[in-house]
Order: C-alpha cells, then sequence, then structure tokens
C-alpha cells in the first residue's frame, strides 16, 4: 500500500496542531483533577438503588432468544419465566461487586498508547454509528469506507482523542456482513490507538478478536485490547444480538460497555429518576451477566440518555433533562464501583453551526463535571447521530483539548502560585517582561486550532472564514501529511490473509 509522502504542514492552525502533537505533556487520557458534581443527595441516590431493584426482582428484564443466558441466570438463583429474568434483590449488585473491576488498562497497538478506564481517568473517543458523513465540499452522503479510514487516521493524529473508538461510520459501499473485518483492520493498521470491536453478530466479535489476536502478537487472556458497545434494546431487553457479542467479549476476557439506550418518554419514563432507575436496573443486569460468563470481565456501567420533543417526537440534545441524567447516572456508577460511560458532543444540528456548538457544549461539560470515565461520541456527531461531520470533528477534537486543561483543576504549586512575579514585577507595570511570564508564556494557556483572535482587518484579508471553513482546511492538511503507525509486515499480511479467507468463506449480504 502506498502512503501519501508528507510535506511541509501550511498556515497558522495547522502548525499549532503540529506543535500540540509533539508536546509532551499530553498524555493518553485525562487524569481529572476536579470532584465530580452531584446534583442529588445519598438518600436520593439510594431510593433510585430501590426503585432499581423493585424493577429487577417484580418487573424483570428481557435476556431475549438466548437460552444459556437463562441457564446461567437459573443457576445463578434467578427466577425465569420464558425470556423474563427475575433477579433476587441484591444478587445483580453482589455479584457485580465481587468480580467487576473498578478499573482497567486497554492496551493500544503501541503500549505508550495505552488507556486508563475507571478511577479519575477520562477517555475521549470519537463518533460512532453514522450511516451517513458530511463536509463543505460535497456535501452530506453515505459513508465509505475510504471515510471510514480518513476518519481513523484523523482520529489517529488528533492528540485530545485518546482512542481510536469503533463503527466511526458505517461503510455502506461494503457487504454488510463483511464489512467489520475492514473497519477493524483499518483501526489495526492505520492507527496504534485502543480499539472497539464489533457487535452485530457473535462471529464478527469472533473476528475483531481474532484479528486483534493476531495485531497484538499473541494471546489476549491476561489483558484487555477491545472496549466494545453492547446497547440494551430498551425498555428493559436484551436481544440475541447484544448478547452474543457480550458473551464472546467477556469470556474472551474483553470489555463490554453494557449500556441502556434510552429518549426519555419513549424507552423510558419522562422524569430523571425514572430514566435513571430503569437504566439502573438494565446496566446491573448486563454487567452481572457477563461475571457469570467469566468472573473478573471488564465491563463499563454505560447509558445513553437523552430527552426528546413531546411534539414531534424527534431527539433532543444538549438539553438540562439530559445533563441531569448524566449526573445522576454517573453517581450511581461510582457507588457502585464500577466505570462509567456517558456524554460526548451532542447535537441535532444538521450542519457545524451555532446550534451544533451550544448544544455540544451543554453536554460535554456536564461530561466532564460528572466524571465520566469513557465518552463515546466525543467528536464528530452531528444530525442526532445520522451523520459525521468532517468539519465538526476538528472543532470538536479542539473543544476536547480545552476540557484537558479544565479537568487539571488549578495549579498550586509554587511555579502555579506565581509568587515570585508578584514579588519582583514593579507597581503598574505589565507583567509581559517578567521572568515568571518568559518562563511560562509558551505553555501558559490552550492554544485552539479553530479560533480566529486576529483583529477584524486580517481577518478580512484571510478571506473572512468562519470555524468550519478553518475546520476543513484543518482536516484536509492532516489527511495529507498523514503517516501511518509502523507495524510488522508479516502481522500485517497476516491480518490480510485472514480477512481474506473469512470474505471468502460466505456470501455477500446487502444491508
Amino acid at each position: 500500500m502506498t502512503e501519501t509522502k508528507p510535506r511541509r504542514s501550511g498556515g497558522r492552525a495547522a502548525r499549532q496542531e503540529a506543535r500540540s502533537q509533539k508536546d509532551e505533556s499530553i498524555k493518553p487520557y485525562l487524569e481529572r483533577k476536579l470532584k465530580p458534581v452531584e446534583v442529588i443527595d445519598e438518600a436520593g441516590l439510594a431510593q433510585i438503588e430501590d426503585n432499581a431493584e423493585i424493577i429487577l426482582s417484580e418487573v424483570g428484564i428481557a435476556f431475549q432468544e438466548f437460552p444459556s443466558a437463562l441457564d446461567l441466570w437459573r443457576d445463578a438463583g434467578a427466577d425465569i419465566d420464558g425470556d423474563i429474568v427475575r433477579f433476587p434483590k441484591g444478587l445483580c449488585r453482589k455479584i457485580i461487586t465481587d468480580f467487576a473491576p473498578a478499573s482497567y488498562i486497554q492496551q493500544g497497538r503501541s503500549l505508550n498508547r495505552s488507556v486508563m478506564i475507571g478511577g479519575d481517568a477520562t477517555v475521549f473517543a470519537p463518533n460512532y454509528g453514522s450511516p451517513f458523513v458530511t463536509d463543505l465540499d460535497s456535501g452530506r452522503r453515505y459513508a465509505t469506507l475510504q471515510d471510514f479510514q480518513n476518519v481513523v487516521k484523523l482520529t489517529y493524529q488528533l492528540p485530545h482523542l485518546h482512542h481510536s473508538g469503533g463503527t466511526v461510520v458505517e461503510p455502506v459501499d461494503i457487504p454488510v456482513n463483511k464489512r467489520h473485518l475492514d473497519m477493524i483492520y483499518a483501526h489495526l493498521r492505520y492507527s496504534d490507538k485502543p480499539l472497539m470491536g464489533s457487535v452485530t453478530a457473535p462471529i464478527r466479535a469472533q473476528d475483531s478478536i481474532e484479528l486483534c489476536r493476531i495485531a497484538f502478537g499473541g494471546s489476549l487472556d491476561d489483558r484487555t485490547v477491545l472496549t466494545s458497545l453492547i446497547n440494551a434494546s430498551s425498555p428493559l431487553r436484551w436481544d440475541a444480538t447484544m448478547l452474543g457479542a457480550a458473551t464472546v467479549y467477556a469470556r474472551n476476557n474483553q470489555a463490554c460497555i453494557m449500556s441502556p439506550f434510552i429518549l426519555a418518554g419513549a424507552m423510558s419514563p419522562v422524569t430523571v429518576a425514572g430514566l435513571a432507575a430503569q437504566a439502573l436496573a438494565e446496566a446491573l443486569s448486563g454487567m452481572a451477566y457477563c461475571q457469570l460468563v467469566r468472573k473478573g470481565a471488564p465491563v463499563i456501567f454505560g447509558t445513553f440518555a437523552s430527552s426528546m420533543s413531546m411534539a414531534t417526537g424527534a431527539p433532543t440534545f444538549g438539553t438540562p433533562e439530559g445533563a441531569m441524567a448524566t449526573y445522576v447516572m454517573a453517581a450511581l456508577a461510582r457507588r457502585l464501583g464500577v466505570p462509567f460511560r456517558s456524554g460526548g458532543q451532542l447535537t441535532s444540528s444538521k450542519t457545524p453551526d451555532a446550534q451544533a456548538a451550544y448544544e455540544s457544549a451543554a453536554t460535554l461539560l456536564p461530561t466532564m463535571q460528572a466524571g465520566v470515565n469513557f465518552v463515546l461520541h466525543a467528536a464528530g456527531w452531528l444530525e442526532g447521530g445520522l451523520s459525521l461531520s468532517y468539519e465538526k470533528l476538528i472543532m470538536d477534537a479542539d473543544q476536547l483539548g480545552m476540557m484537558g486543561v479544565y479537568a487539571s483543576g488549578v495549579d498550586m504549586s509554587e511555579n502555579g502560585q506565581a509568587m515570585s512575579a508578584l514579588r519582583t514585577n514593579p507597581h503598574g507595570q505589565h507583567f509581559l517582561g517578567n521572568s515568571h511570564t518568559l518562563q511560562n508564556f509558551e505553555h501558559a494557556f490552550y492554544r485552539s486550532t479553530i479560533a480566529d483572535n486576529n483583529s477584524f482587518e486580517q481577518w478580512s484579508e484571510e478571506g473572512s472564514p468562519d470555524a468550519a471553513r478553518r475546520a476543513n482546511s484543518i482536516w484536509k492538511q492532516m489527511l495529507n501529511d498523514y503517516e501511518a503507525p509502523k507495524i510488522d509486515e508479516a502481522v500485517d499480511e497476516e491480518m490480510l490473509e485472514y480477512i481474506a479467507i473469512r470474505k471468502d468463506s460466505e456470501p455477500d449480504e446487502i444491508g
């Protein structure tokens, strides 16, 4: 495969991006120093937990068309009625607290890219699952494998996206039963950041594991290299497809995000407390199931919770109710002692405009303040998740860099207190020439790759570009300058051989 020959980056924004990538202070994940914001007291959280236990014991959770799961639950002491599982109060919680790890390391193909998931760590992963892509040049269109590869390459180069993600877009030009092979290969070949596996069928989950065994050079039994998204079919149901994928991953010691997918009013009650009780019950049953498959299998308490327009039924994002749900669910996850997934930069807007910015900011800030550990859809999301925007991917990644500074809190070191500057600076004289300023100016403040801080005249001379147009130039330059991470040729050949054999083993399915 011929790579594009690298050439000199051009433009102020591109040079800023290059500097940020070379900054050795950038870490593979955020370590938050700010304490999480609490919006509900202990009594309220305990009440929601009690309500979740009532749902589990009296209403039950459907484990649909997956007899082996029912057998495991029957052996664990649950009551089975058809597909419905009812759990003795406290059973799911005890299984989780006895066996599920409070945090874990997900390895990257390069070890220095490995991330911690849980505790005070936050990991940002890009958009997931969109069938469309959009950019200022070509507009909205169905995503292709080329788009998928482009997003992986961009994410690899963006320092504040810690994780390569999974189905960053859906490459509809590849048969539905084979595209997962190309997607996993793209993550492993064009990036060395951690990745997510396929969940659309158990065999596709197994393919994800086998390709990772090749790329990571041997058994995965004692390490976790995949963190994959398992969505509940809310309300109160796990379907056979998701359970099958979760079973494969848990059996192989790979992490599962057991994530209720809720639009309040349609998939749960309209209230935050009602939504939280339902989501907690669903997540408890899913995480506990993974422990029945394999004790100690890494799990994440996931939730995707947003509101909807009660007039049209359309999902809405950036609402205060969605923020409150994130705060409450994060607190419940901390009480349970497992990592938590939620948040992102979500919007219903069809273009990277003011609505997109406002709604994304109103989702991202609660994500940080709640202490979310794994943030899916952290960059690129548009149109309620139907589209990935190339420009918004770049704009969102810039905001993630700001969140890294925000999460670090106030520097109270000797240098941070700046008493030497205050002692030596003459009255009424600016600090620009002070030795403390000169020692700190290069890294004193976050430097946005997108924001324009020049004069009106200079901005006009440059063509009056808005933020999206500046982002458009940046992503094009990044793809032009992209250089793939190193990979052993024998490993690459083995992955390609595995993919060829698997593709030849079954006819194409058109989805």
